[in-house]
């Protein structure tokens, strides 16, 4: 037999990637309850960090990878928050643990943009 497991309606033929950009999405749906201004906020996944200086994407300078990163608002575009897929699909073993680490991500991505504290932003944060 060949061709597709699933029709493209059921969730087992979202890719993975399709499957973390939810994970991301979800997190955001969350903040915006307590952050309306977040609507105004870019949220981008890549796959792995850059190591040049090319593009306005984040760039990767330290030892550790990062997993996620920041463009601040500038020449008319809006601000983003950018997670990396593979750095933190790397560190988690099953959907659960991978949600959680992409929540906290994004929580210190957006506690960046806004110049506060993760706790502030979400008071739930390293609670686990």
């Amino acid at each position: 037999m060949r061709g597709p497991i699933a029709p493209p309606q059921v969730p087992l033929a979202a890719s993975r990637a399709e499957v973390f950009a939810d994970l991301v999405q979800d997190s955001v749906e969350r903040l915006e309850r307590r952050w309306p201004q977040l609507a105004d906020i870019d949220f981008l996944v890549l796959e792995v960090p850059r190591l040049d200086g090319r593009g306005d994407q984040p760039v990767w300078e330290d030892e550790a990878v990062p997993l996620g990163g920041t463009i601040p608002a500038g020449d008319g575009r809006r601000a983003r928050v950018v997670v990396y897929r593979r750095p933190v699909e790397i560190r988690t073993k099953g959907r659960d643990e991978r949600a959680a680490l992409v929540h906290e991500v994004v929580v210190e991505q957006v506690a960046e943009l806004l110049g506060l504290t993760p706790e502030t932003v979400d008071p739930c944060y390293g609670e686990d």
